[in-house]
């Protein structure tokens, strides 16, 4: 028998159907013990609640789940970090469930929150955990090899690391499923939306000016071959295609310094706006299962304390909220050095059209190269023109972040 036939001995291939209501959470201690839960993980589990407390929670892991998104899991969650991840579980009859999992520390243990997923992205992620399961059985991948195969497949689908991809799976799954309800979504939650799209817009324009930027960085050699021809006529064009080089040197360092690494301008921003919208949702979530919790005090074991449960509950989705507000006080600070940053491109722009500017004025008055000066000066209105308009989206854009973290700041 393969390890996986074992895995799945005594498993079903029958779903168990739980409500798109329903939202259930269970708590463990610091070494994954089941301390505590609500009526729904308890029914929906299928054990009784003596069967549960003090049982470790793999119990409820589904033998088809790659061990190696576990190992990714507690490895975020012992650096402190709030984690959301698509996970199947299975019912002590053997038949399995689907949640969208949002897991974080609490005191000394862990708490986990989970909704009924119902949007496409499940699909993709169910397709990387396959993969995964099949090379910890076929190729005895470990632990660490299986989680990087993960993270690389998650990359794959066009999230920049696992925060983008948390961020954006809860904010589809909360929305698919408040649409289903004809429930609202506060408009705190819609204000981070707003400004996750703005930056992910503002990535989209700094990468196509980028492209405009690398297509004139031919011109200053152009312009000095075309120098070299005119001997000592081509001393101002020559001096012109000195300056530019400069510029563009001037660029490629603001460009660096823009997008590229984990701690560019652009990089920060969209940590602390993806960070600030994962938690909002959560915060969303969170109360919205205290509320049921709360309305089922009727199905906890004889013993449970029910007051100190909800005060725990309460404290730790305030956390949520405390972190989300410096979320965006972060957005704040780095929406201000975005600013500053664009300025400075502003100026280099500037310094473009006087550049431009010159090879006009110098391919008027010179009639013997002035075709080629020509052919230089269009392929500069053209690619200026591109990267202007382009800066000038990222500045409303920024307008756009600006707008949306004054809107929020004045909710708290």
């Amino acid at each position: 028998m393969s390890a996986i036939d074992q895995r799945l001995s005594g498993v079903s291939a029958s779903e168990a159907a739980f409500n798109l209501d329903e939202l259930f959470y269970s708590r463990t201690d610091a070494k994954g013990v089941i301390t505590s839960g609500n009526s729904v993980f308890q029914r929906v589990a299928g054990y009784e609640w003596h069967e549960l407390l003090g049982a470790p929670h793999n119990v409820v892991r589904h033998p088809e789940m790659p061990r190696g998104l576990f190992y990714f899991m507690w490895e975020r969650l012992k650096k402190g970090l709030p984690t959301g991840a698509y996970v199947q579980n299975v019912r002590k009859d053997g038949r399995f469930y689907w949640v969208f999992s949002l897991m974080m520390p609490l005191g000394d243990g862990y708490i986990s929150i989970r909704m009924k997923p119902t949007t496409q992205l499940l699909k993709s992620v169910q397709e990387i955990y396959a993969e995964a399961l099949a090379e910890e059985a076929k190729s005895g991948f470990s632990l660490t090899q299986s989680s990087d195969l993960i993270y690389k497949r998650v990359q794959e689908l066009g999230y920049s690391g696992w925060g983008a991809f948390q961020a954006d799976a809860l904010a589809q799954e909360f929305e698919a499923r408040a649409r289903q309800l004809s429930q609202p979504v506060h408009q705190m939650q819609r204000r981070f939306m707003g400004m996750s799209e703005a930056i992910s817009q503002v990535l989209k324009e700094t990468t196509e000016m980028t492209e405009a930027f690398k297509a004139i960085r031919t011109v200053p050699m152009n312009m000095r071959i075309i120098a070299s021809r005119l001997e000592n006529a081509g001393g101002p064009i020559s001096a012109i295609s000195v300056n530019y080089s400069q510029m563009l040197e001037e660029m490629a360092t603001w460009v660096n310094t823009f997008v590229d690494g984990e701690n560019c301008v652009f990089s920060k921003i969209r940590r602390a706006i993806l960070h600030g919208q994962f938690l909002s949702y959560a915060v969303a979530l969170e109360e919205e299962m205290i509320a049921q919790f709360q309305a089922d005090k009727s199905e906890y074991p004889e013993g449970f304390d029910f007051e100190a449960e909800t005060k725990e509950l309460k404290s730790h989705s305030n956390e949520f909220l405390s972190g989300m507000k410096e979320a965006l006080s972060d957005v704040e600070r780095e929406a201000r050095r975005f600013q500053r940053s664009v300025l400075d491109m502003k100026r280099y722009v500037t310094g473009l059209s006087s550049t431009r500017m010159m090879c006009k004025i110098e391919s008027a008055t010179l009639a013997g190269s002035g075709t080629a000066m020509t052919g230089i000066v269009e392929q500069l209105d053209s690619c200026q023109n591109e990267i202007e308009e382009r800066l000038a989206r990222i500045v409303e854009l920024n307008s756009v972040i600006q707008g949306n973290t004054d809107m929020l700041s004045s909710l708290f």
